[in-house]
């Protein structure tokens, strides 16, 4: 028996609920997945959980479906914003579709000095986010922000958020660990000692408003209303993943002159951008995130 097919539908979901497909949905339910009437669906909406439908009618361009029973109620995901300096199109694809994967809550592009690619197209990132997330189980699609500057990301900071930034020129011979002029410390090192870390004040209590404007251009959109279920408790971080060649020196000492930013290394071999930011997402879903939520 196939697995019957999941869909994102930004729609209340509720027992009784009949949902009409637009075209996209449709085209795609009925002539690329072959599901004709009769045939079950799994639908989620980021707020209501997953539930099972049935394909009441069906054409190529139209399709009405049956929400039956709710199979999944909705889960909180770990309160962890990704940070991305844009790459080559296909790379920037992969950051996305992995960082969804991987269960980051919003995914936001950053412009360095040394950023490659010069726009970035929102809805072609909302559309990698959301093909991952019904391919993965998933039961909501991670915020995504509109593209910022480096600079104006660090001006408006949440300093209760934790900003790790993964400084692959880090290694300086035998510099102390630490510091602004100091080696970055392994990122897993940094993870374990914030693992039974309380709350920074004012964590639990005060919401994070996001309008339109400069002012909140860098704050992690309003989605980001889950926390952390690992052992770190409720805490608030967020990663952030250079270019190609890695941030300038300027960059480097703006970053390191923040007491929020964190310096951390990957390891001793220079990672691509896309396999850092897969690998730093690991890393914090393996001590902090939701990869082990017995702690």
């Amino acid at each position: 028996m196939s697995v019957e097919p999941r869909l994102y539908i930004d729609e209340p979901l509720s027992q009784g609920a009949e949902i009409a497909l637009g075209k996209e949905a449709a085209h795609y339910l009925v002539t690329v997945m072959r599901r004709g009437e009769g045939a079950g669906v799994r639908l989620f909406n980021g707020r209501d959980g997953e539930w099972r439908a049935v394909v009441s009618q069906a054409s190529r361009k139209s399709a009405v479906l049956g929400v039956e029973k709710q199979l999944r109620e909705q889960a909180s995901v770990p309160d962890l914003a990704l940070y991305f300096a844009p790459v080559k199109r296909a790379r920037t694809d992969f950051i996305v579709e992995k960082a969804t994967e991987l269960g980051a809550a919003s995914i936001t592009a950053v412009m360095t000095r040394r950023t490659i690619a010069e726009t970035v197209r929102t809805d072609r990132l909302a559309a990698n986010a959301k093909e991952a997330a019904e391919q993965t189980e998933r039961l909501d699609l991670p915020a995504i922000g509109e593209p910022v500057a480096l600079d104006r990301l660090l001006d408006g900071w949440d300093t209760n958020r934790k900003l790790v930034f993964c400084d692959e020129a880090g290694e300086e011979g035998e510099k102390p660990w630490g510091g602004q002029e100091g080696r970055a410390r392994p990122m897993l090192e940094v993870l374990q000692e914030h693992r039974y870390a309380p709350p920074l004040a004012g964590e639990l209590s005060r919401p994070q408003a996001v309008t339109e404007g400069a002012d909140n251009a860098a704050a992690p959109p309003s989605a980001l209303r889950a926390t952390s279920s690992g052992g770190g408790g409720q805490q608030r971080w967020a990663i952030l993943i250079g270019p190609e060649g890695g941030f300038d020196p300027g960059e480097r000492e703006l970053l390191r002159s923040k007491p929020f930013c964190i310096p951390v290394t990957l390891g001793p071999r220079i990672l691509r951008a896309d396999t850092a930011a897969a690998a730093a997402l690991a890393l914090w879903q393996a001590v902090l995130g939701d990869w082990n939520t017995s702690l």
